[in-house]
């Protein structure tokens, strides 16, 4: 909903979860491997340049598992999906959630399980993704978003009554991978930017004009975002949707502004859910293309596809 870009800054956020996703279907097999879509994977820690496709998922969260000391057993596994992928929309979240779920990684410890899951992401597919879309596909209820503190891990429940308005999500047209956009790059120049203040993080900054560029707009993206969310929380509390509507258009301004995460593509989409009447548009995801979300009034013909707070991962059993 709100805070991008603010995960890895031990900043604040606010996502919820969608009921569209990535499913793992599990059955037992006494091959002594994981067999996943049809291809066999050894059941031990591989470590090596990433393939980069769904296969160094699975070899993450095997060697995760297999260098934390947990067995993983064999067993045949299905990936099905009906979530857009590389579209903003935490699909590599859902992809490692889901599967380290399927092979019996404990769910009770929602924490611990997403810190294993970003491992895979960071140190296997290598892309350098904070917490936030794992803790909101972990925590997700219906009907509420997550208000995570990432500087303590702290999380809490934010009901988000929509009444008569809508949210959607536009596709940009612009696919994007986080490992080879600027989502990489950009957490580096924040790192760099704690560096040159000697912080832990940007969360402790009040004011970025000690900063070169663009450093200084990185953090200044981040100051401003974290009291977004915030803001938003008492909008929201004060049944203000017009409100949050206006607080998207500045977080995709800052994105596009400070954070230099956005493209023409993006900016094009933005321009058109406004004209069709969209009271805020904002880009989601680590940016540099994907989707576009967008908070429509009552009265109005919301464009694209529809989204709402649903409830997060979980293991069923059939």
């Amino acid at each position: 909903m709100i805070g991008e870009h603010t995960d890895y800054n031990g900043g604040l956020g606010l996502p919820f979860a969608i009921k569209e996703g990535v499913y793992v279907t599990r059955r037992p097999s006494e091959r002594p491997e994981l067999v996943v879509n049809g291809v066999p994977f050894q059941l031990r820690a591989v470590r090596g340049p990433p393939l980069g496709d769904w296969r160094d998922f699975v070899r993450g969260v095997i060697g995760e598992l297999i260098e934390a000391g947990i067995e993983v057993r064999g067993a045949e596994l299905t990936i099905e999906n009906d979530l857009p992928q590389a579209a903003g929309l935490g699909s590599s979240a859902a992809l490692t959630v889901a599967l380290c779920l399927a092979v019996g990684c404990d769910a009770s410890d929602p924490l611990a399980l997403a810190r294993l899951a970003s491992r895979v992401e960071n140190d296997w597919v290598g892309a350098r993704t904070g917490l936030l879309d794992q803790l909101a596909s972990l925590l997700g209820d219906e009907g509420h978003a997550v208000r995570i503190d990432f500087r303590g891990l702290d999380a809490r429940r934010v009901p988000l009554p929509l009444g008569g308005w809508r949210l959607s999500v536009v596709a940009s047209g612009e696919r994007r991978s986080l490992a080879r956009s600027g989502y990489n790059a950009r957490r580096a120049e924040c790192e760099r930017a704690c560096r040159l203040l000697g912080l832990d993080s940007l969360r402790d900054v009040d004011s970025a004009e000690d900063l070169p560029p663009p450093l200084d707009r990185r953090a200044r993206h981040v100051i401003d975002e974290n009291a977004r969310v915030d803001a938003t929380i008492a909008a929201l509390e004060a049944d203000d949707l017009a409100a949050v509507g206006s607080i998207l258009d500045a977080s995709h301004a800052s994105l596009r502004d400070l954070y230099d995460a956005s493209t023409p593509a993006v900016e094009r989409t933005v321009a058109r859910l406004k004209e069709a009447g969209a009271a805020g548009a904002r880009m989601v995801g680590g940016g540099f293309g994907g989707q576009v979300l967008a908070l429509f009034p009552p009265g109005t013909d919301p464009v694209g596809r529809a989204v709402a707070p649903a409830a997060g991962a979980r293991l069923l059993q059939t």
